[in-house]
């Protein structure tokens, strides 16, 4: 694979909270369309690697880099990487309609064009006709099926998941870490996945890559 097709490559990456060194010399690479795990226990700077792909962090060394071109500088939301957390962040005055189509309202696609694509994205993660529901009335895994359309809606060549089941229950997250997985390889999207949880990590990454206080094993 040569580096103008490369996807995602981290080289060196380091990241500092103070004096703490959180991220320690990390390289991975993620190639298009593919999945890969980054399994750890709590504090092994996983997240904070995955924050610093996003530009959420600043380096104090390394690159981070898309199809070579190095991302220094280049403000979150111009890096087309999509962001799935935990909770899922939606946005509770908003109906599910109005969160999947946040991103694209953002980026200047309105009236049919947004519909359409809304209406694609609920289609893809099993929420057909949920359009007008309140947010609030979801179950959990309804709430992350949401978030995960709203990450996908304008199309990014990257998502970074930051434990996106790690608060539901345990049949729920089973069910999900199946569907996320299947959804992202029909999208054909890139991803980064950070979990604690080595059994979710197998059955969704076509890799897993391991690390422990800042490193990559």
């Amino acid at each position: 694979m040569t580096e103008a097709t490369a996807g995602l490559t981290v080289t060196d990456a380091i990241v500092h909270y103070g004096r703490t060194v959180a991220v320690d010399g990390v390289s991975l690479a993620v190639a298009p369309g593919e999945i890969v795990a980054l399994v750890g226990p709590s504090g092994c700077g996983k997240s904070t690697l995955l924050r610093a792909v996003a530009g959420l962090e600043p380096l104090a060394g390394g690159r981070v880099a898309w199809d070579g071109v190095d991302l220094r500088g280049v403000p979150v939301h111009q890096r087309r990487f999509g962001l799935m957390f935990q909770d899922g962040q939606l946005f509770a005055h908003l109906s599910v309609a109005r969160n999947v189509g946040f991103g694209l309202t953002m980026a200047g696609v309105r009236g049919a064009e947004r519909d359409a694509r809304v209406a694609e994205l609920l289609e893809l993660v099993d929420l057909a006709g949920f359009g007008r529901r309140d947010v609030t009335t979801l179950s959990g895994g309804q709430a992350q099926r949401v978030a995960l359309a709203r990450a996908l809606a304008p199309r990014p060549r990257l998502l970074l998941l930051d434990e996106p089941l790690s608060a539901l229950d345990a049949d729920m997250r089973e069910a999900l870490r199946v569907q996320v997985r299947d959804i992202l390889r029909q999208a054909g999207t890139a991803a980064l996945w950070v979990t604690h949880d080595a059994a979710e990590a197998e059955v969704a990454a076509d890799r897993t890559l391991r690390m422990a206080s800042g490193h990559l094993l």
